[in-house]
């Protein structure tokens, strides 16, 4: 067994805690420091987790990032950060594991990229729903014909919070449907079309996120995104209801495919059914419902597995260049859609 792989984890909010808890239990990582500039987190984190004084606490990157044995950094800070901390780290040679969205601006995070594969360095983006059972299965599923001739597909994401302060409701949410929507088709949109309404926070945003929130962040965004194919996908997004829903489907001519985070017993489900005509009338027919069986385990946990073995250099990831940057593509063309009031947008 190779030596555990030494990492920073930059970030300790929300999202960073649970990459401090995975890289934690991994028997293939050692968690040599956790950076954050809010030393209440700092001490949360140490007490919460047991931290043990090997594990170094520090508000500042650059007090860490020549840490001797540090080989790899997870990056779990606002987003409008990401570009600078990340480029720092790629100059230190040391393999990323990045919290979506990589970065606010498709040409800086194919940059990044670019620089990472010319030092022959890892970078994942953690799209966690990409290493979800239910997304894997549902990809096969759609792929492999079972709900006939796609139609249409939509996606609601909504809860009461948290609500963030760096990018709106789009930037925080969309990302998960349209990466699996992509997946599921095998498909890229050429036109995006989004309206939203900002309640909570009017101010615009200064720095890295000046250009897409001139009017607030937007609490509340409906989107639409048309591929190719001429199949669109509807996606509502709130963090001001708390009608809490994680729920996405594709309908097809012989059935729909469900996924339904909220349903625990049965996350995946296939609604089978059509109408057939008699006369002037249209009969449901062959209806029936089928859960798809899933492998278990934790998404996030999987992302931890896969950025090790590739920094211990097993295999090709499964995030390429290609895929963050065209995820952040459409997240621009969508908040270019609602700055001009709806207006769609060609890709």
């Amino acid at each position: 067994m190779s030596n555990p792989v030494g990492i920073a984890i930059l970030g300790a909010g929300r999202w960073g805690v649970h990459l401090i808890r995975n890289f934690l239990n991994h028997p293939q990582a050692r968690v040599l420091a956790v950076v954050d500039p809010h030393v209440e987190r700092l001490n949360s984190a140490r007490s919460h987790f047991n931290l043990d004084d090997s594990v170094i606490l520090a508000t500042d990157w650059q007090d860490i990032k020549q840490l001797p044995g540090l080989e790899a950094v997870a990056v779990a800070t606002p987003a409008a950060t990401h570009y600078a901390l990340i480029s720092d780290a790629l100059e230190q040679n040391y393999h990323i594991l990045a919290e979506k969205p990589l970065t606010l601006d498709p040409a800086e995070s194919r940059e990044l990229y670019e620089r990472a594969e010319q030092r022959q360095l890892q970078m994942l983006v953690d799209h966690t729903y990409l290493f979800h059972p239910a997304v894997i299965a549902g990809t096969e599923v759609v792929q492999g014909g079972r709900l006939g001739e796609l139609r249409y597909g939509y996606a609601t994401r909504s809860h009461l919070g948290p609500v963030r302060p760096d990018v709106d409701a789009l930037w925080d949410l969309a990302i998960h449907d349209i990466a699996i929507f992509n997946s599921w088709l095998g498909e890229y949109p050429i036109q995006v079309q989004g309206t939203g309404r900002v309640w909570l926070q009017p101010t615009p945003v200064e720095g890295g996120g000046s250009k897409l929130f001139p009017q607030g962040l937007a609490d509340f965004v409906m989107a639409t995104l048309t591929y190719p194919s001429g199949f669109q996908a509807f996606i509502h997004l709130c963090w001001l209801n708390p009608d809490k829903q994680r729920r996405l489907a594709v309908v097809g001519s012989q059935g729909t495919l469900i996924f339904d985070e909220m349903s625990g017993d049965a996350p995946l489900v296939i609604q089978q059914g059509c109408l057939e005509q008699e006369g002037k009338l249209w009969i449901p027919t062959n209806q029936n419902r089928e859960v798809v069986r899933l492998e278990k385990g934790e998404p996030l946990g999987r992302v931890c597995d896969r950025f090790l073995e590739l920094v211990r250099g097993n295999g090709q990831g499964v995030e390429s260049g290609a895929i963050a940057t065209e995820l952040i593509t459409i997240l621009t063309g969508l908040s270019h859609s609602i700055q001009q009031g709806g207006v769609p947008v060609q890709l």
